[in-house]
């Protein structure tokens, strides 16, 4: 009886362990559960945070970029064209001057006509800045390799480029946006990473079409934030965001600078 007793006590025992047992490891698994998905949820947080903070410093990037070609317009406008019609209008108010000669009369017409001509030849220099006249009539091909043909008549740098595709005309927003991209990488591997040699392919994967852009310039630590922001990076970032694309750079010193992105 006694016996009977004990192993009953034993089983009893056996079983009230057993279920703190399981008690305790349902514990920790819940506690495991909960701070695991604690962990993630701060993490995807952080990583939303990220994200609103980068798009946040790419509509910076675009609202700089656009209040300094705002500037620049202004400026243009005023230093050039502004001040040639001002003496224009001050000969054209000397034309009323009574008993002028011919000599007199020509003399004045010629500096009409000829800072009109300037003027006008300012304004489309101007109109060229904001939207290129072969970009706008012939497309992306033809205002790129105009854009090449430029930098190479400079003799400082021979720029090749090869195109594997075409472009739809009536996506003039959207080349734009890419014509500004290969501009401003040009002028970077110009002005800073002093290349000789540029060079442009575009071609298409599935339906997509990506550019390939490469200099032999000097090329930059790509640890260095410093010299990625000197790039004009964030200019750049902000233009492949609108194209919905996606763009890798790579460099190193002495290697020059490969950026491949698509659109």
């Amino acid at each position: 009886m006694k016996v009977n007793t004990l192993q009953e006590s034993e089983i009893i025992e056996i079983i009230v362990y057993s279920f703190i047992a399981f008690l305790l490891m349902g514990l920790v698994l819940i506690l495991f559960f909960y701070f695991s998905r604690k962990k993630i949820i701060q993490k995807e947080l952080e990583k939303k945070d990220l994200e609103i903070q980068y798009q946040k410093e790419l509509l910076s990037a675009v609202i700089i970029t656009q209040e300094e070609e705002r500037k620049r317009i202004a400026q243009d406008l005023h230093d050039d064209i502004s001040s040639k019609l001002n003496i224009v209008s001050l000969n054209s108010h000397l034309l009323t001057t009574p008993n002028l000669s011919q000599n007199e009369i020509h003399e004045i017409t010629a500096n009409i006509i000829n800072l009109t001509g300037k003027a006008l030849d300012n304004s489309r220099k101007i109109a060229h800045g904001l939207l290129p006249p072969v970009l706008e009539k012939f497309g992306l091909h033809a205002g790129v390799e105009e854009l090449c043909l430029e930098f190479s008549s400079s003799k400082a740098v021979k720029v090749n480029y090869e195109n594997k595709t075409t472009f739809d005309i009536r996506d003039i927003d959207k080349h734009l946006h890419v014509f500004r991209i290969l501009q401003e990488l040009m002028n970077n591997s110009l002005r800073h990473g002093k290349a000789t040699v540029i060079a442009v392919l575009f071609e298409e994967k599935n339906g997509i079409k990506n550019c390939y852009y490469s200099d032999n310039g000097i090329g930059f630590e790509m640890k260095s934030d410093k010299n990625k922001k000197g790039l004009g990076m964030k200019n750049i970032e902000s233009r492949i965001a609108f194209l919905n694309g996606k763009m890798t750079l790579e460099s190193a010193l002495s290697k020059g600078v490969s950026v491949v992105f698509n659109f």
